[in-house]
Parts: C-alpha cells; sequence; structure tokens
C-alpha cells in the first residue's frame, strides 16, 4: 500500500480525500502548509501530496529523498513552488494537476470585478458607517453597456468572459498563443489596445520568476481607460503593488480586487490581532487602502467541484507513478 503524506489538508477537505480514495492509498494529513519545520511530517511516507505555498525546496527535498520519497506532487495548476532542478538531482518526481474547475477561480474574479464596478464596495463601507447618503461616488454604468478585458485567455479566463458575456458585456482577450476556443469567444486585441478600452481587466496568466514580475506595473497601469478596474486573481508576484495603489489613490483605477499576495505563504491560514501586527508590509498597505481594494485570502479554488478535481487527479497521478513509473502530468525541467 502506497503511503502518502499530505500537507495542507484543511478539516473540511479530509472528509473528500476519504471519499475519493477509491484506490486505497494509506494517508496522513498534516494541517499546516509544508515548511522547514513540519518536513518531518513525512517521515515513513513512499510519497507528498503539497498544495500552492507549500516550501518545496532544495532543503525539504533533499530531507525527502534521504527518508526514500520518491514523489512530491502538487495538487495545484501553478509549480513555481517547486524547485524543479533539485527534484532532478535528487531523483524525485514531481508532477501536477493540470486543470481543475475553471469556475471556481473565473466566478470569484468575476465577483470581485461586478462589486468594484458597481460601487458595492463602497457602498457597504458607507452603510457600515450608518451612512446612507448616495453620493457620486456610487454612480454605475452598467456591465452590458461596458467592456471587460481578459488578459490570458485559458480555461479561466475564457470561463469568465462567458460570464460577463452572459450579461451584455463586451469582451477583449489577449493570449500570447491564443487557441482557436478563445478565438470563439473573446475579440483578440493587443494588449495595449486591452487596456485603454477595458472597464474592468482581469488577469489569469501564469507566473513565471524572473520573467513577468511585476508584470502589472506603472506603464501597465498607465495604459489603462481612466477609472477602470483591475482584477488579479493568478498569482501576487504579477502585481507591482506600490504601482497599483498608487493609481488607485490618484484615481487612475477606480479599485483592484486580489486573491493573490506577494509573500502569502507566511499569512495563509493565521489570524493576527490586528492589521499592524502582519508581517508583511505590502500587505498592510493593501488593506489599509480598502474599500477601493478587495482582498481576499487565496480563496479562488475553495470550491467543491475544485477540490473534488484536485484530489481525483492526484490520486490519478500517484496510481499511474507508482504503477507505471510515470504520469502524464509530470513536471519536468523542460515545463518551465
Amino acid at each position: 500500500m502506497v503511503k502518502i503524506t499530505a500537507y495542507g489538508v484543511r478539516e473540511l477537505e479530509e472528509p473528500y480525500f476519504n471519499r475519493l480514495n477509491t484506490m486505497g492509498f494509506e494517508l496522513t494529513y498534516v494541517r499546516d502548509l509544508l515548511t522547514h519545520e513540519n518536513v518531518d511530517a513525512a517521515a515513513g511516507s513512499d510519497a507528498v501530496l503539497v498544495r500552492g505555498n507549500c516550501v518545496v525546496d532544495r532543503q525539504n527535498l533533499q530531507v525527502f529523498a534521504t527518508q526514500g520519497i520518491r514523489a512530491v506532487f502538487t495538487r495545484s495548476v501553478g509549480f513555481n513552488h517547486l524547485d524543479l532542478q533539485a527534484a532532478a538531482d535528487l531523483g524525485i518526481a514531481l508532477a501536477r494537476v493540470p486543470g481543475y474547475s475553471p469556475y471556481a477561480v473565473a466566478e470569484l474574479a468575476f465577483t470581485l470585478g461586478m462589486t468594484l464596478f458597481r460601487h458595492v464596495n463602497l457602498a457597504l463601507d458607507q452603510t457600515r458607517q450608518a451612512d446612507f447618503t448616495v453620493g457620486s461616488q456610487l454612480f454605475s454604468k452598467e456591465i452590458h453597456t461596458a467592456t471587460v478585458g481578459i488578459v490570458g485567455a485559458g480555461r479561466i479566463g475564457l470561463t469568465e468572459a462567458k460570464l460577463y458575456r452572459g450579461l451584455g458585456a463586451r469582451v477583449l482577450g489577449y493570449d500570447h498563443r491564443p487557441s482557436a476556443a478563445a478565438q470563439a469567444i473573446v475579440d483578440l486585441t493587443t494588449l495595449p489596445d486591452l487596456l485603454a478600452h477595458s472597464d474592468i481587466v482581469s488577469l489569469h496568466v501564469p507566473y513565471f520568476p524572473g520573467q513577468n514580475d511585476n508584470l502589472m506595473d506603472a506603464a501597465f497601469v498607465a495604459q489603462m481607460k481612466p477609472g477602470a478596474v483591475l482584477i488579479n486573481t493568478a498569482r501576487g508576484e504579477l502585481a507591482d503593488v506600490a504601482a497599483i495603489l498608487a493609481a488607485v489613490e490618484a484615481g487612475q483605477l477606480a479599485g483592484y480586487g486580489t486573491d493573490v499576495v506577494r509573500g502569502e505563504t507566511a499569512i495563509l491560514g493565521q489570524r493576527f490581532a490586528s492589521r499592524e501586527a502582519i508581517p508583511n508590509a505590502e500587505i498592510r498597505q493593501l488593506l489599509a487602502a480598502g474599500p477601493r481594494v478587495l482582498v481576499t485570502p487565496h480563496v479562488g479554488s475553495y470550491t467543491e467541484p475544485a477540490l473534488e478535481d484536485m484530489i481525483r487527479i492526484s490520486y490519478q497521478n500517484f496510481q499511474d507513478f507508482f504503477t507505471t513509473g510515470h504520469t502524464a502530468n509530470a513536471i519536468t525541467l523542460k515545463s518551465n
């Protein structure tokens, strides 16, 4: 029987892991994300399952290799948290989940976008303070008269595009390698044209360290339509927070909604006594900019269909690897 230690398994998720374990794996659950401090929890296992924001660096992989662990798989689509070179050097197999319910992240991005577009964030902030006046800051367009820009027209981006199109919005799309599906769903254009004409811009691109850090920088924001909304449910490293907050403060952006932040590994799953106690100045700045800035705790994929997809595919990856020696969802140095 294959023994698997799964890190970052929330209490709510455990029954799903148990119910979907039709292949008879012996499972050990660790509530916390993988860190240098809890790496030894996997001792005695054949394999490890992690999630995004787990620390899968050379140090931890070396410990796993010493323990005889042959496979370290992630139940996420992104794999920038995995040290591919170290795994190759140590002979540890890596694999991922290439996709799960695209509605999970798409619906959250859509919700953040509409909340800021219709100024629900400002209205709620007012009423919480017993202020029921209706000022010019609450005056809104209607989405069927607006244009939405999707940067990254993959499965998630196109799912969000369909949600907006269902409400009558015009949807522009930009992708450096657009698929046939993208051509059928969105009006493909250049990135500058998309930014200049979109009332809402939603980002759905993968993060490649050292290649597209701070993609949404001052130059990016300056090209956006004045008063537009910017949404990021991709990766925190793609956002130049200082530039975005400056644009919000200046009124160039009407708002910024994000489900991801740089350095989130150090804060996810924790409750702090106050905003000031958060050990990340950039995150403190984002929170202080509310209500025009909305921050959610990386819950885009936290839906039942997405979770079930992640677990099923992860189990199949392990089954394939331990019965055939390989899996179709393997990650190699070429994957990066």
